[in-house]
């Protein structure tokens, strides 16, 4: 069911949600954003293409299991949809995977990176993703061997294949998001981990119903990275999260993605796509992503549900002896 939307973005965010970020001339409608690594602080910026109805977000913060067993041996159980994300910046330690590598810190207001693979990671200029930290915590997406080949900064067998348990937040999943405007045909995909995608999904049915066909995702779907039918790079319209989140648009072609021409810029969006559910898409992602958490916020204490279970049992128990 749809309710209309009053919240506002919180602070840098107000700029990024108004349109999908990349380093493009502006010109198709959508914002251009340079900066660190490629992408802007803000990520897109006050040309954009404006707001469209129910294109604010709002949503509490909740807790969002973590399915991996690295995350678990790090001590990290869980993230927060609509959290603030921050804490300390740690290495990881000599006994678990990409030791001596850096993990977490970042915030929400670095949330944006552009339309490049390993865009905005922090204090590193340039493509891919190979031999980099974790600063949201999370693993970055991994595409194809095929495309590797084509371009060496897509290549990223060192984070294993789509469906590898260990990486941070589960194995890749895709969401289908189909616009309901029967004028133009317009079909996003999502890709993140699994912890991820149930959380965006939740998400985005909550934010932008009015804008979203009966055939959108209820559920994720696993990553064929294999098939005919997958999302590719050259279809990425907004990285996130240090890549390991990333927005596609059926029937874009990125010029950049597999040039070797630097002064090459990103190909124009389509005039025609459905820009009220791409805004839609953009700012819920912004704000409702679950990020890892130096602490959880003060007004969000949620025991969980084995503790309210025991603590149940306990009173019952109590009640019963008088």
């Amino acid at each position: 069911m749809y309710f209309p939307l009053i919240s506002k973005p919180r602070g840098s965010l107000q700029r990024c949600a108004e349109g999908i970020g990349g380093a493009s001339s502006g010109a198709d409608g959508i914002s251009a954003g340079t900066g660190e690594g490629g992408g802007s602080e803000s990520g897109g910026g006050e040309s954009g293409g404006g707001k469209g109805k129910g294109s604010s977000t709002s949503g509490e913060p909740s807790e969002v299991p973590l399915m991996s067993s690295s995350s678990m041996s790090l001590g990290k159980s869980s993230a927060t949809a609509y959290g603030d994300g921050g804490g300390e910046s740690i290495v990881i330690p000599d006994s678990q995977l990409f030791a001596g590598r850096s993990a977490g810190g970042r915030t929400r207001g670095q949330i944006f990176g552009n339309r490049t693979y390993g865009s905005r990671y922090p204090g590193i200029t340039g493509y891919g993703i190979s031999g980099r930290g974790f600063p949201f915590w999370f693993w970055p997406v991994v595409w194809s061997d095929t495309a590797a080949q084509s371009q060496p900064y897509l290549n990223s067998s060192e984070y294993g294949d789509t469906s590898n348990m260990s990486c941070f937040g589960g194995p890749l999943m895709e969401a289908t998001i189909i616009s309901n405007s029967s004028s133009p045909n317009t079909t996003f995909h999502i890709l993140s981990d699994n912890s991820t995608i149930m959380s965006l999904i939740q998400s985005i049915d909550a934010n932008c119903s009015h804008y979203l066909s009966s055939s959108s995702s209820s559920m994720p779907m696993p990553f064929d990275v294999s098939s005919a039918n997958a999302p590719q790079p050259e279809q990425a319209i907004q990285y996130y999260h240090t890549s390991s989140i990333v927005l596609t648009l059926d029937g874009y072609n990125n010029s950049t993605t597999f040039s070797s021409n630097t002064n090459v810029t990103d190909s124009p969006l389509p005039l025609n796509m459905d820009m009220n559910l791409s805004v839609c898409l953009n700012q819920t992602i912004a704000e409702a992503v679950p990020l890892v958490d130096g602490a959880l916020p003060s007004s969000f204490v949620t025991p969980p549900l084995a503790s309210v279970a025991a603590l149940t049992m306990v009173i019952s128990f109590l009640l019963s002896s008088f």
